[in-house]
């Protein structure tokens, strides 16, 4: 047998088996991105629905006719049944710095209100809650866009 029949099959096995590893390699890193796009995708969604299912409970529990003394108690045992702090976790874990920056935001407005709605005060009508409300409506808007633009850039 010839050296240069022996040394064309070598050479023609090692390119078949460097074009399959490498092909494959690229299908999982591929995959990996995709898995990682459609996990944060979910973690993002799931947190800004807790974080609008809050917003909700306490409205819910504010409106309510309440004496003073367990107002602040049902305003507070709605925010901790909504499941906010463990999804705010879990998204500050798997975010960049850029985007848990922007959901401490809306965090910390949405703190802001469980303290206007547990207190009473200001009234629900009045524009000082209005205030409170639309800062926290700008902190989602500001979550969503920054949400987008993460989501885009990792496709």
């Amino acid at each position: 047998m010839e050296w240069t029949t022996l040394a064309g099959t070598g050479i023609g096995a090692v390119i078949g088996v460097g074009s399959t590893l490498l092909a494959d390699r690229v299908r999982w890193r591929r995959d990996a991105a995709e898995r990682n796009h459609r996990e944060r995708r979910d973690i993002y969604v799931t947190c800004l629905t807790r974080y609008r299912q809050a917003y909700e409970a306490m409205h819910t529990a504010a409106v309510a006719d309440r004496g003073r003394d367990t107002l602040d108690t049902a305003v507070r045992e709605a925010f901790r049944a909504s499941g906010c702090d463990e999804v705010r976790e879990s998204a500050l874990i798997c975010a960049p710095q850029e985007l848990s920056d922007v959901l401490e935001d809306v965090y910390t407005t949405l703190r802001e209100l469980l303290e206007v709605f547990a207190a009473g005060d200001p009234p629900l009508d009045s524009p000082d809650f209005q205030e409170h409300r639309l800062r926290h409506g700008r902190a989602v808007w500001a979550a969503r866009a920054a949400m987008r633009r993460d989501l885009e850039r990792r496709v």
